[in-house]
């Protein structure tokens, strides 16, 4: 298949690295110099409509799009999801080969706080930050296409280059037992896992759902997290309190029934991975 990775930061190059040896992948990015040999470039700016239907007009069976803003403002995420939702409904609607399958990256933020709760697909949005409002706006838009689509929510990603979770530990920065914060994490490589097994499944006839929730399988609270990475570190924690505005635990049992298989089935397996490197 002929796939367009639109935005293609870390995630879009993780997944069209494992692709690329079976499918023709394209890497669309404002400036696309440095990506892996395996991904041809696209010079274009994903947020522009005439922009995007010229490059559609090629003909993509698959277009995966993985934004990232260029800073944690609203101002950047409305320019980045937003923005670029609206110009992707608006180039499909125009060419006349349309994908078969669009797949958005979004966030777990869509769903707000749910006091420790368990969410799902099922469960209700209703997000409290600038970031999740902006968030489900763009998905919304994404959810009126008129070609197959679906929506994959991520939950906290680490890994490679995003390693803020360790650095703070090894800081000596805990968190109390009490209140009970709740993290949902998920390895990079198996956020691109999660991508290239539905793609892999829509290529083979098999049904891919309009949305996903995509977390590891062992929701955990900051405090027993972090002091089991300090065990592992061997550093002295000082519990720190901080506000925690959106406590949830994620279920990810409809990609589990899907067949995917995790790589990092929790944090455990995942931060020891990534204290080895």
């Amino acid at each position: 298949m002929k796939i367009l990775l639109a935005g293609c930061g870390d995630l879009g190059r993780r997944t069209g690295t494992l692709l690329a040896p079976r499918h023709q992948c394209f890497g669309l990015r404002r400036h696309p110099q440095n990506l892996p040999e395996t991904i041809l470039p696209i010079a274009g700016n994903m947020t522009e409509p005439r922009v995007l239907t010229e490059i559609l007009n090629q003909g993509f069976d698959v277009v995966v799009v993985t934004l990232t803003p260029d800073e944690f403002t609203e101002q950047a995420y409305r320019q980045s999801y937003v923005a670029g939702a609206n110009a992707l409904f608006t180039a499909i609607e125009r060419v006349e080969r349309k994908p078969s399958l669009v797949i958005w990256v979004s966030s777990t933020s869509v769903y707000g706080n749910n006091q420790g709760n368990w969410v799902d697909e099922q469960s209700p949005t209703n997000p409290t930050s600038f970031s999740g409002k902006l968030l489900l706006e763009a998905e919304q838009q994404i959810q009126r296409l008129s070609c197959a689509h679906s929506v994959v929510r991520f939950s906290g990603i680490y890994g490679p280059g995003r390693t803020r979770m360790l650095s703070q530990v090894r800081a000596g920065i805990g968190r109390p037992a009490v209140p009970e914060q709740w993290s949902n994490r998920i390895h990079s490589e198996d956020c691109a896992g999660v991508l290239t097994h539905l793609i892999e499944r829509f290529a083979e006839g098999r049904s891919v759902e309009s949305l996903y929730l995509a977390t590891d399988c062992a929701p955990v609270t900051q405090h027993e997290m972090r002091n089991w990475l300090a065990a592992q570190m061997q550093v002295v924690l000082a519990d720190e309190m901080v506000v925690q505005n959106s406590i949830r635990r994620c279920r990810n049992q409809r990609l589990l029934d899907s067949g995917y298989e995790f790589i990092y089935p929790s944090y455990q397996e995942g931060y020891l991975a990534l204290m080895a490197e």
